[in-house]
């Protein structure tokens, strides 16, 4: 896969211990593509994955792979991630999933925060995105 060029990825800046699972800094130059938190939701609107952080993590990449295709975007473009979860212990399921999605050798910039609760009870994380396309 060959990197975007309107991109650069800086995963351990002057001073700053190296990243790992994600990159300190990405830059870009183009257009901004704002992708709202997604939820384990299938295209009828019903929840995929009851208390399986697997499940629900591939379905919240696969809308947000969507979202970005629908505005001209890919995962290549994607800078930052933010990952609400209720339990940090969905981490690992989420990692691999967007292992499946994202390269893992040019991962974007990235936040987890914890939280008491999303939109409701069922669901177990929501995920958003910033993208930077080349124009």
């Amino acid at each position: 896969m060959t990197p975007p060029t309107h991109l650069t990825h800086l995963p351990a800046p002057d001073g700053v211990a190296p990243a790992t699972a994600y990159t300190h800094v990405v830059m870009g130059t183009g257009r901004l593509v704002a992708v709202s938190g997604q939820l384990a939701l299938d295209e009828r609107g019903e929840l995929v994955g009851p208390d399986d952080p697997s499940a629900q993590a591939r379905q919240v990449f696969e809308n947000l792979r969507r979202c970005l295709a629908a505005a001209g975007a890919s995962f290549d473009d994607v800078v930052k991630l933010t990952y609400y979860v209720t339990d940090m212990a969905s981490m690992p399921a989420i990692r691999e999933a967007r292992d499946t999605f994202l390269d893992p050798a040019r991962l974007p910039a990235a936040s987890a925060v914890q939280v008491a609760g999303l939109v409701g009870p069922q669901f177990l994380m929501e995920i958003e995105a910033f993208a930077v396309t080349a124009e």
